[in-house]
Order: structure tokens, then C-alpha cells, then sequence
């Protein structure tokens, strides 16, 4: 039988397992079973290929079969990304169910090969650490705790252990697709490495994992409307990882060059949508809106309490946000426009 990780956490409290029906999910599914943790789980129907309304009714089928309850969701995404868009898509129904139902876990079955193809493929992006690391054992997104058990195990051994208790599953034609980027680097690199290199690639992201922890510094991040701040941490890539977290979940994925222009600039418009401000000790991350018949006492009391130029637009019709941020400024006078 294959070991999951952080299986003591697994006995704790109440999961939901992303599930397509697929090799890994499937796997992950019997083996949640065998070790008798208690989950339910969802299944998304994106109607991509000829199976797919038939692999939801299985997803039901096999829960109703194990006394579990399965929550599905049908959408139909057009247009370019849909990777993108589709991870998306199933994260925001996950996070939906998790505030409706009080899950305190979710559980993905992403495995070995696919830790490596994203490690590879971010390093061709250009990518630090963190990003390197996008697929962890335990991870935050929202306001749910992933955690991804399989991450050990690569796909020849999950299929070995499918096959040894004989347990059916579905395949996903498009693995074979290389329309699909990942699909590139499954076929040219991570397969043959892995078959050649797996335990030492398996021992080499376990200590990856613990440098990042050790590296990187975790933020409390703090909402008041729609402006978001935080204390800024000790590096600065500790900072611009944060950022890049905030903006992502806003909907905005940062670009390389913007990363490295909040290096040096210290404050930047992101996507023409959100200013970005780093401060002596707080970053602000707030909606960008031109400033446009602003009062006159309103700019002065800005320009007194040194608050970016790009910020006051959004400011001037948000009180709560901007005294948030005259509190983190310490500023010591009443406000001069009430």
C-alpha cells in the first residue's frame, strides 16, 4: 500500500477530495478508504471531451456506493487559458463547498511527476523558489488548507497500485496533448527522469520544501474594504511573494518584469486595475482610480501624511481605508477635511 503524507492531520477533522475520476484522484480516493479517514467529494464537469457527463455520474455512483456524499459542478469554458481558468473555476466551487459545509481540509491527488513538471516549467519561466515550489504537501489558498498526500508517490506507482487491486478508473485523453504545455515536458523530461532519478528527485524536493520554509516569511495580511496591508517582512522576496499572492487571488497573475520593476520602484499600477506601495513598514495593495475632482484639503492631507499620489483616488470615497491607513502612519492629527 502506498503511505500518504500527513496522514495524523488526515484523521483529524473533515476533508473534501477533489475528484475527476482519473488515476490519481482515483487512487487517493481507495486509499483515504484503506486508512478509514473520513471525507466526502466533488467533482467539476467541464464537458471537454465525449466521457465527461459519463465520468461525473461515475464520481456519484461511487460515492453513493461508499455512503459519502459527492458534490458536482458543470461549467463550459471558452477561449484561450483554460488550464488557467479551469483550475480557477474548480478552486472557487472547492472554496464554496469549504464555507458551506465546514470542511477543514481539501485534498488534491497532484503526485510526483506532476511537482516536477511544474518545477520545470517555472524554471523556464524564470522563477524564484517559491514559485518553484507552487505544488507543496500542505499549502493556503482562500480561506482552505490544501493538502496533496500523494505528492511522494510518482504516476507509474499509483498506476501500479491501481492495477493491483484492481480498481477501474478513467483516463484523460488530453494527457497526450500537446497543445498542453505540460504535456511537452511530461513526454520529453519529467517521464524519462523520473523512471531513471526517483528517489533522489523525491529526496531533493523534501529538502527544497524545508529550505523554502526556513527562506521564506510567512505575512498577516489585513483587509479593510477593498484595500489590503500588510507588516512587511525581513526580504524582499518574502514581499513580492506575498503581493503576487494577493493580486492572484484579485484575479491578477504578475508578470516577471513586474516583480522586478516593485524592486525598484516601490510602487506600481499592476494591470492598470491595483497600485501596489511599499512603505517603510507596510505594503498597501488597493484599487487604482485616477484622482478626478478631488477636494483640495483631501490632497493636502494626503500629501502631510505622505500617501502615494496613486492611492488617493480610491482613498477619497473610501473613509475606512484611508483612516486605516492614517492608524498604520500613526498620524497624531484629526482629519483636517471632516
Amino acid at each position: 500500500m502506498l503511505n500518504l503524507l500527513h496522514l495524523d492531520l488526515l484523521k483529524q477533522g473533515k476533508a473534501l477530495l477533489a475528484f475527476s475520476g482519473g488515476v490519481d484522484s482515483t487512487a487517493l480516493f481507495y486509499l483515504l478508504r484503506s486508512h478509514n479517514i473520513t471525507f466526502d467529494i466533488a467533482h467539476v464537469n467541464y464537458h471537454t471531451r465525449p466521457s465527461s457527463d459519463e465520468e461525473a455520474q461515475s464520481a456519484e455512483d461511487l460515492a453513493l456506493t461508499h455512503n459519502l456524499r459527492c458534490y458536482t459542478h458543470s461549467c463550459r469554458l471558452e477561449g484561450k487559458n483554460f488550464e488557467h481558468r479551469a483550475r480557477e473555476e474548480r478552486y472557487t466551487f472547492l472554496n464554496y463547498l469549504v464555507q458551506k459545509y465546514g470542511y477543514t481540509h481539501v485534498l488534491t491527488a497532484h503526485q510526483l511527476n506532476d511537482r516536477l513538471e511544474w518545477l520545470m516549467m517555472q524554471f523556464c519561466r524564470g522563477s524564484g523558489l517559491p514559485e518553484l515550489l507552487g505544488i507543496r504537501s500542505i499549502d493556503h489558498r482562500d480561506d482552505m488548507t490544501l493538502i496533496r498526500p500523494l505528492l511522494e508517490h510518482d504516476r507509474d506507482s499509483i498506476e501500479a497500485y491501481l492495477a493491483k487491486h484492481n480498481h477501474s478508473h478513467f483516463i484523460d485523453e488530453s494527457n497526450n496533448d500537446d497543445r498542453y504545455t505540460r504535456n511537452i515536458f511530461r513526454r520529453r523530461f519529467s517521464t524519462p527522469l523520473m523512471q531513471e532519478y526517483r528517489e533522489a528527485i523525491k529526496r531533493s524536493f523534501r529538502y527544497l520544501e524545508e529550505d523554502n520554509a526556513a527562506l521564506i516569511e510567512e505575512v498577516c495580511v489585513e483587509r479593510v474594504d477593498e484595500l489590503y496591508y500588510f507588516s512587511n517582512p525581513r526580504n524582499t522576496h518574502s514581499l513580492i511573494l506575498a503581493v503576487d499572492s494577493i493580486l492572484k487571488s484579485l484575479g491578477h497573475v504578475m508578470r516577471g518584469n513586474e516583480k522586478e520593476l516593485l524592486k525598484q520602484e516601490k510602487s506600481l499600477i499592476v494591470g492598470r486595475t491595483y497600485v501596489v506601495t511599499i512603505e517603510d513598514n507596510y505594503t498597501y495593495i488597493i484599487p487604482y482610480i485616477a484622482e478626478e475632482s478631488m477636494k483640495k484639503e483631501f490632497k493636502e492631507e494626503c500629501r502631510i501624511q505622505k500617501i502615494d499620489p496613486k492611492m488617493r483616488g480610491y482613498l477619497a470615497t473610501h473613509p475606512k481605508a484611508y483612516e486605516a491607513i492614517r492608524r498604520l502612519k500613526d498620524a497624531p492629527r484629526p482629519l483636517r477635511y471632516d
